[in-house]
């Protein structure tokens, strides 16, 4: 099978609203980095382990972190300065281009970094930490 053309992925942000909420793309993004999930491991190797191999069981799981890169414009982009000073974990999706699926999950927002280059555009990158769970969805 050929790759897949990553054009059109979304990093969605919910609006908080209950029993629905709405989500609406983050603009301008020019590079998304999806969550990484990691899982710790511990080592339970014993003195009576089968031919001296070490063995290891799975411990806490973390959702990883999400990282965009923006065109930044403080007209759209300073709003999400807000996620930053909330303590709560605020809802949010990678949709995958052309309904390959999606990935939703609580962050937070931990890092906001804009750039003006006297030589270059205008950007930003941000950092959000999973909180939980991540949800991967198969699409069709």
């Amino acid at each position: 099978m050929a790759g897949l053309d990553a054009f059109g992925t979304q990093l969605q942000r919910g609006d908080g609203a209950t029993p629905t909420e709405a989500f609406a793309p983050i603009a301008n993004v020019t590079d998304i980095t999806p969550p990484g999930i990691e899982r710790e491991t511990y080592d339970v190797t014993a003195h009576d382990s089968e031919e001296a191999w070490r063995e290891f069981i799975g411990g806490l799981k973390d959702g990883g972190e999400v990282e965009i890169e923006v065109n930044y414009d403080p007209r759209e982009h300073d709003a999400l300065a807000s996620d930053f000073a909330d303590s709560e974990p605020r809802s949010y999706k990678v949709v995958w281009p052309k309904t390959l699926g999606e990935w939703s999950f609580k962050a937070i927002l931990k890092g906001f970094e804009p750039e003006a280059p006297h030589d270059d555009k205008l950007a930003a990158s941000l950092t959000f930490k999973v909180s939980g769970k991540p949800v991967m969805t198969v699409g069709a």
